[in-house]
């Protein structure tokens, strides 16, 4: 197996902005966690230390030792064709871009996430703890994600998008019943929560 590939997902339980998947790919005999120091679930880990691994990756892809996507999807879409639908577009487009060829690899990955029928793959619960090839996808995707809401936050500052990254925060929910919803909240959300 010439190929490991990590995926993981950020941003499903958000009331804004979208959804991110991570995918990460290595050869086999890469060493993630030696070039990669205090590698671990970007949820375990502080904002500074993730924003540092982030940094890391970077320079990894720049030395070709690394090949990382984020695919997107938007809110307009997990409205329009649900969740289920926005995590499969965005991992089916992210694994098929590092990996085109099916048999060069073995895909891991988070939760309940599933590639693509026709890849090698491993589902593992808590997987981006315990797999450095997830952990890595997980920092992308989270990291990625955080980058965007920034962005938003200067187009719509009146949610406060950069202190809580479209999560439901009391603050978030005041917001939003002042001022109603933008068109990065996914209605879907906002209608279950009556908000």
């Amino acid at each position: 197996m010439r190929y490991v590939i990590g995926v993981d997902e950020a941003g499903r339980g958000p009331l804004a902005g979208p959804l991110a998947v991570g995918v990460i790919a290595v050869e086999g005999s890469y060493d993630i966690l030696s070039n990669f120091p205090g590698l671990n679930d970007s949820k375990q880990l502080s904002e500074k230390k993730r924003e540092e691994l982030f940094r890391r990756l970077q320079e990894e892809m720049k030395a070709g030792n690394v090949r990382s996507t984020v695919c997107l999807s938007s809110a307009a879409m997990i409205d329009a064709e649900g969740m289920t639908f926005a995590i499969r577009h965005a991992l089916d487009r992210g694994v098929k871009k590092l990996l085109p060829d099916p048999t060069e690899g073995k895909v891991w990955l988070d939760g309940s996430l599933k590639a693509p029928e026709e890849y090698e793959q491993e589902t593992v619960i808590g997987g981006d703890a315990l797999i450095p090839a997830i952990m890595l996808a997980s920092i992308a995707a989270k990291v990625t994600r955080d980058l965007l809401m920034l962005k938003l936050d200067e187009e719509y500052p009146q949610y406060g998008f950069a202190k809580h990254k479209g999560y439901g925060t009391k603050a978030h929910f005041e917001a939003i019943r002042l001022r109603g919803a933008c068109s990065e909240h996914r209605q879907l959300f906002l209608r279950k929560m009556k908000v």
